[in-house]
């Protein structure tokens, strides 16, 4: 099984994981319910090796830790 994780950009251009290990399905709910917050964050699911992120979403603030590949 992929893991996948949820990160979150700042207004600056920052990006942080959120949360972790989790499956593909949960990734993508929890950054649509960050979304729904509306704020100047941008929130992604993406598989965990990946660069680039595979859904992106607007949404509300959250205290993370710095993104590692």
């Amino acid at each position: 099984m992929t893991s996948w994780r949820v990160v979150r950009q700042d207004d600056n251009g920052n990006v942080y994981v959120v949360a972790g290990a989790l499956d593909e399905a949960g990734a993508r709910s929890l950054a649509e319910q960050l979304e729904a917050r509306a704020h100047k964050q941008l929130y992604s699911a993406e598989r965990v090796g990946e660069e680039a992120p595979v859904s992106p979403a607007a949404g509300g603030s959250s205290a993370a830790t710095p993104r590692k590949s």
